[in-house]
C-alpha cells in the first residue's frame, strides 16, 4: 500500500490544518490571487475543513464563509464560518435559506470529489457531474466580476468544460498545484472575472 504521509500531510499536521489539500488552494491563490479581505465566499466539498479554514483566514473577521459538504466534520471553524452538512444535488430548503441570504458571493470554491470506484472513466464521469453542479451553482451566486474554483478528474470531457467556462469568465485557466499527488488525474478550472448570468442580459450585482 502507497504511503500517503508525505510532506504536505506532515505540513498540514504542523500548521493545525486537517488535511493537506490547503496546499493546494495556496498555490491556487498564490498564482490567481484569488483572496482579499471582506469577501463573501461559498465552499463546495469543504470537509474536512482545511479549505474553509484558509479561506476564513484570507478573508478575514470582515469576510464570511458558507461551507457545505456531505460528510460532517469535527473541525472547530472561526466565527466567520457557517458549515452546512449538505448535498449539493439535493439542497435543502434550509441551505437554499442560507444561499439567499448571503447572496452574492465573491468567490466560489470547489473542492468536490466523488467516491471513487477504481475505474478510471466511471470516476472521471462522476467527477464532473460534481463539476457541473458546481458551476451551475456558481452562476446563481457570483457577483459580476467574482472568481470560481473548481476540482475535476482529467478526462474526455473537459475541454468542452472549459468552453463552456470561457462563456461564462473573462479568464479561464487550468491548474495543477505542485502539492498535488503526481499520479493523481485531479486538475483545477479557474475561472476569473464572472461575466454576469448568460442569456438575460441580467447580472447579479
Amino acid at each position: 500500500m502507497k504511503n500517503y504521509r508525505d510532506h504536505y500531510f506532515k505540513k498540514a499536521k504542523q500548521d493545525n490544518y486537517p488535511a493537506r489539500s490547503v496546499y493546494k488552494l495556496k498555490e491556487l491563490d498564490g498564482k490567481f490571487k484569488l483572496f482579499r479581505p471582506g469577501q463573501k465566499v461559498l465552499d463546495l466539498g469543504a470537509a474536512p475543513g482545511s479549505w474553509t479554514l484558509y479561506a476564513a483566514e484570507r478573508v478575514g473577521p470582515s469576510g464570511r464563509v458558507l461551507a457545505a459538504d456531505l460528510q460532517a466534520t469535527s473541525q472547530g471553524f472561526p466565527p466567520n464560518v457557517t458549515f452546512c452538512r449538505e448535498n449539493v444535488f439535493e439542497r435543502t430548503p434550509g441551505f437554499e435559506a442560507e444561499l439567499a441570504a448571503w447572496r452574492p458571493f465573491d468567490l466560489v470554491i470547489s473542492d468536490m470529489a466523488p467516491a471513487t470506484t477504481g475505474h478510471r472513466g466511471t470516476d472521471q464521469a462522476r467527477s464532473m457531474a460534481l463539476a457541473e453542479e458546481a458551476l451551475a451553482l456558481a452562476l446563481v451566486s457570483l457577483v459580476k466580476g467574482g472568481h470560481f474554483v473548481v476540482k475535476i478528474f482529467q478526462g474526455p470531457d473537459e475541454p468542452a468544460y472549459l468552453r463552456e467556462m470561457r462563456a461564462l469568465f473573462d479568464s479561464v485557466k487550468s491548474f495543477k498545484p505542485k502539492s498535488s499527488r503526481s499520479e493523481s488525474k485531479e486538475m483545477f478550472c479557474v475561472g476569473l472575472g464572472f461575466k454576469g448570468l448568460p442569456g438575460s442580459g441580467e447580472t447579479i450585482d
